[in-house]
C-alpha cells in the first residue's frame, strides 16, 4: 500500500495528470461560459469529436499545427450556432437539442473520416506538438518536470483560466454573460439582445471545447480514432457543477479528476491480476461522484440555465 501512495509524490505522475486535464480544462471551460449564459450544451461530446477530427485532418493535410487548432475552434463555433439557433431564439429543450449535436457531430465526423480515408487500415499519424522546455524554470527539481515541460497546448489552457475569468468579473461582456444567465429580462431592459448574447457565448464556449478534443490528436496523441474521447465531455458537465460555475474551481476540478485517471493507470501493475482491471477504471469516475456530492449542495448555479427566453417577456 505504501507504493500506491508513494506515487502521488512523483513528479511524472503530476507531469501526467497536467497532461490528461488539458483537454478537460479547455471543455470544461467551454461548457461554463455557455451555461453561465443560461445555455446547457451536451453537445460538448460530439463537438471534442468534430474537433479532434478537423484539427488533426488539417495537419494531416498540409496546414501548420496552430492552423489546425484554429480550425478545431471554427468547427466549434459552427455546432455551437446551431446549437444557440435552435435553443435561444427557437426555445427547443436545451436536453435534446444537445444530445442531438452530440449524435450529428459524432456521426458526421466518423463519415468524413470514412469518406476521406477510405483505404485506410490504421490512422495516420501526424507530427504533433511538442513539449517545450523554458530554460531555468524546466531544470528545477519536481515543479520544472510537473509545469515546465509541456506542450503549448497546456499552458493555452492554463492560460485561458485565466483570460475567461478575467472575461467575466473584470469587464462589461462578462457582467452582460453572468446576467443573461441570471436574468435575462434586466438584461433586454439594458438594450442588450439577450438572443445575440446568448448564441455567442454558445459559440465562443463551442470553440474551446472543439479545441480540447484536438489537443488528444495534435498534442496527447498523433492521430485519430474512434471513440477517443470516451465520455469526457460528460465529466466536463459534471466539473462545472463541482467548480460552481467559476474558472478558477473548474480547474482545480479537471486536475483533481485527472489525477485520479492518472493514479489509476499506475496502481493497476502494482496489483497486477489480483484485482480486477475494471475497478481500476471505475476509481476516477467513483472518487469524482464523490467529490461531486460534497459540493453540489453549496453550488449556486445560475438561475436562467436551461429556462427558454422570448423577447418582451416578463
Amino acid at each position: 500500500m505504501n507504493e500506491a501512495f508513494e506515487i502521488l509524490l512523483q513528479a511524472s505522475f503530476w507531469a501526467a495528470a497536467i497532461r490528461i486535464a488539458t483537454p478537460l480544462i479547455f471543455a470544461t471551460l467551454g461548457e461554463l461560459i455557455c451555461e453561465r449564459a443560461g445555455v446547457l450544451n451536451l453537445g460538448i461530446e460530439g463537438i471534442m469529436a468534430a474537433g479532434a477530427f478537423t484539427g488533426w485532418f488539417a495537419v494531416y493535410s498540409g496546414f501548420d499545427l496552430w492552423t489546425g487548432v484554429a480550425i478545431a475552434a471554427l468547427t466549434g463555433m459552427a455546432f455551437g450556432l446551431l446549437h444557440g439557433t435552435l435553443t435561444v431564439p427557437l426555445g427547443l429543450s436545451q436536453h435534446v437539442t444537445g444530445i442531438g449535436v452530440t449524435l450529428l457531430a459524432t456521426s458526421l465526423t466518423y463519415y468524413t473520416y470514412r469518406l476521406a480515408l477510405p483505404e485506410v487500415t490504421s490512422p495516420p499519424k501526424i507530427e504533433p506538438f511538442q513539449p517545450v522546455d523554458i530554460p531555468g524554470l524546466s531544470d528545477l527539481p519536481f515543479v520544472g518536470e510537473v509545469l515546465f515541460s509541456q506542450t503549448p497546448l497546456t499552458w493555452l489552457a492554463f492560460a485561458m483560466v485565466l483570460v475567461v475569468a478575467i472575461i467575466l468579473y473584470r469587464t462589461p461582456l462578462g457582467l452582460a454573460v453572468r446576467a443573461v444567465g441570471e436574468n435575462p429580462a434586466a438584461v433586454e431592459a439594458q438594450g442588450i439582445s439577450v438572443t445575440a448574447l446568448r448564441i455567442g457565448a454558445v459559440m465562443a464556449g463551442s470553440a474551446l471545447m472543439a479545441v480540447g478534443g484536438a489537443f488528444l490528436t495534435m498534442s496527447a496523441f498523433n492521430s485519430f480514432f474512434f471513440e477517443m474521447i470516451n465520455g469526457r465531455g460528460w465529466i466536463c458537465i459534471a466539473l462545472v457543477v463541482f467548480g460552481s460555475w467559476r474558472p478558477g474551481k473548474a480547474l482545480l476540478g479537471a486536475i483533481l479528476f485527472a489525477a485520479f485517471d492518472a493514479w489509476q493507470i499506475r496502481l493497476q501493475p502494482l496489483f497486477g491480476s489480483a484485482v480486477p482491471y475494471q475497478l481500476f477504471l471505475m476509481l476516477p469516475y467513483v472518487l469524482s461522484i464523490l467529490a461531486l456530492v460534497a459540493v453540489a449542495r453549496r453550488a449556486t448555479y445560475p438561475k436562467a440555465l436551461m429556462i427558454p427566453y422570448l423577447k418582451g417577456e416578463r
